[in-house]
């Protein structure tokens, strides 16, 4: 039992989410014992922690809908949801750019940029009373602003987390969300500054008690996977999905051809939670009635599907949602 205590570097190596065990563990266990808790005690309660968090880790009930950016009229309430998923709303989008027709970066000082006309402050307020198995997230940057690229463009790594911190901090409580999605596409700045700014901004709202959960949306392309790699490689530890765009790959994907692509970003964004997902329109990726239920049944039996999200809600409304009722019918069944 003792060398167990005294080797929780190999626990993080078999389960490498629990980094924080080990970097903790030393103060924490002699905090304990003084306390009066035996070692027997504290390797019971690590184990109960360790069998919970593997537990939370193959959770594959999750299904995120991005809403609001194409400004449909889509409202929350428009969307079915089925009571045994765990059910995020992500708020498309937050940017730090004015909101002038000419839209410029305003280095981490955020606007609201979605449709709040229909997902105001009350209306998250109301979904989430009528629904206790609803949070609701918003995502920062998207591919463009008003009609041009939007652009991760910090002008340092200090002056945009406290701008972001302060920001989002009172955009996230006027509308009572829960977590925060990271979507950026286009940068005017490194790899290794986009991690840093990204992963403090996550790691001081995450300690503030602001948000609960934070979440990655990085797609196949080298510029946008060196950036989010670097904050993988980081912070990986600190975010809790990644929303990987699968509809990014070429329209007409199989699903052996999906397969491949989710056992490869698995492989990147090692030990993380990886979602499969599809775009609503049909414009990329593996479809949903091509056979992406076919796959995301494969990669649930193989304990390796972390939930479904869909691009977007906006889009779906003319379709009836018949794709996220399927899909929240998929995870709500019992493997």
């Amino acid at each position: 039992m003792i060398a167990f205590l005294n080797n929780l570097s190999y626990l993080t190596a078999v389960f490498p989410h629990l980094i924080f065990i080990n970097t903790q563990s030393s103060n924490t266990i002699n905090s304990l014992i003084k306390m009066g808790f035996s070692k027997f005690h504290i390797v019971l309660f690590t184990l109960l922690a360790l069998v919970a968090m593997a537990s939370a880790s193959s959770k594959s009930d999750l299904f995120r809908e991005y809403i609001g950016a194409e400004f449909n009229n889509v409202k929350f309430s428009d969307v079915p949801i089925n009571p045994n998923v765990e059910f995020h709303y992500i708020l498309a989008f937050a940017i730090d750019y004015t909101t002038s027709s000419s839209s410029s970066p305003t280095n981490g000082k955020f606007n609201v940029f979605w449709d709040i006309n229909n997902l105001s402050p009350s209306q998250v307020s109301s979904i989430k009373n009528q629904h206790s198995n609803v949070k609701v997230a918003l995502s920062l940057g998207g591919d463009s602003v008003n009609g041009g690229s939007c652009y991760f463009s910090p002008s340092s790594v200090d002056s945009w987390v406290s701008n972001a911190v302060s920001s989002l901090t009172n955009i996230i409580q006027e509308y009572h969300l829960d977590g925060i999605d990271i979507d950026y596409e286009h940068f005017h700045a490194d790899p290794e500054t986009f991690a840093e700014c990204i992963g403090k901004l996550i790691t001081t709202l995450k300690n503030n008690g602001v948000i609960s959960f934070a979440s990655i949306a990085p797609y196949d392309d080298d510029d946008v996977q060196s950036h989010y790699l670097a904050l993988w490689k980081s912070y990986g530890h600190i975010i809790d999905y990644v929303n990987f765009q699968f509809y990014a790959y070429d329209q007409g994907t199989t699903v052996s051809q999906f397969m491949n692509y989710f056992q490869t970003q698995s492989s990147k964004y090692e030990g993380g939670s990886i979602l499969a997902s599809f775009i609503s329109d049909g414009s990329g990726g593996l479809a949903p009635q091509n056979g992406f239920f076919t796959a995301c049944s494969r990669l649930r039996n193989q304990g390796k599907l972390g939930g479904i999200f869909v691009w977007s809600a906006d889009d779906s409304k003319a379709l009836g949602f018949r794709y996220e009722k399927q899909s929240q019918a998929l995870l709500a069944a019992h493997p």
